[in-house]
């Protein structure tokens, strides 16, 4: 690191989990964002001030107005933008050194399959089953840990699935692909603003811990957070050995 760096990075440096040597995995690392709205602005802010080296949005999506009581990546000067765009510009504002692509599409198969591969850790910012479960499909053919968050209305909800580890669940473990949900949206029911940055910013803390090697992830664990009363469930989870998605490559493990 570079005397700017050891100045802009000196709070992290001084913490004794993460010190010089986390911050020199964090400045090497590369996260996948997918999804750049309510959760994935606070993600993509926090992960750029920590200093992850490069950071990949994918969104398809434009800023509008609606988005703005709550996505705080993105401005009323952007409405219009790409939501990509828009929170690379916010990222870059707050710590240029950083490398920010922006792909203003919706990914899937073989485009999502490349992308994972390239990243460290993928953050599941989105909101439709289908692309959930195509995100987590990836990570485990890939072996690449997972931090997914949700939030609606005024409930929140955060985990890490990661296939590295031989007893810990994916999201089909808990959440099976065939499963009928009923799809809800923001746009429908509603989201308390700051329930997404809560959950957003929670699910950075976990892809920089699991980048920095620090502490205990919330892979085996799924947090629900009831916003009325700002009182957090914690669920322990199971893999489920019959898993259609990660229980073949569990069984290569064995």
């Amino acid at each position: 690191m570079n005397d700017d760096q050891l100045l802009r990075y000196s709070r992290h440096i001084l913490l004794d989990e993460i010190g010089i040597e986390g911050q020199e995995r964090i400045l090497a690392a590369h996260a996948l964002i997918v999804g750049a709205g309510g959760l994935g602005s606070p993600a993509a802010l926090f992960l750029g001030s920590a200093g992850v080296g490069r950071l990949t949005l994918v969104d398809d999506d434009v800023v509008d107005l609606t988005n703005l009581q709550r996505q705080i990546a993105h401005t009323t000067e952007r409405v219009g933008c790409t939501k990509v765009a828009s929170a690379a510009q916010a990222v870059h504002a707050i710590n240029p050194q950083i490398q920010v692509e922006a792909i203003a599409q919706r990914v899937d198969g073989p485009a999502l399959d490349a992308l994972v591969a390239q990243a460290d850790v993928v953050l599941d910012c989105t909101d439709n089953y289908r692309t959930r479960q195509a995100i987590n499909a990836a990570c485990v053919r890939a072996g690449k840990p997972l931090v997914a968050g949700a939030a609606i209305r005024f409930d929140g909800q955060i985990s890490v699935y990661d296939p590295r580890g031989r007893d810990t669940p994916c999201y089909a473990c808990l959440f099976p692909p065939d499963a009928r949900f009923e799809e809800v949206a923001c746009s429908t029911m509603g989201v308390f603003a700051p329930m997404v940055g809560i959950i957003g910013t929670m699910q950075a803390a976990e892809a920089l811990k699991l980048i920095a090697g620090v502490g205990r992830s919330l892979a085996g664990r799924l947090l629900m957070l009831d916003g009325r009363d700002m009182q957090w469930t914690e669920m322990r989870t199971q893999r489920d050995p019959g898993c259609a998605v990660c229980g073949a490559r569990h069984m290569r493990q064995e």
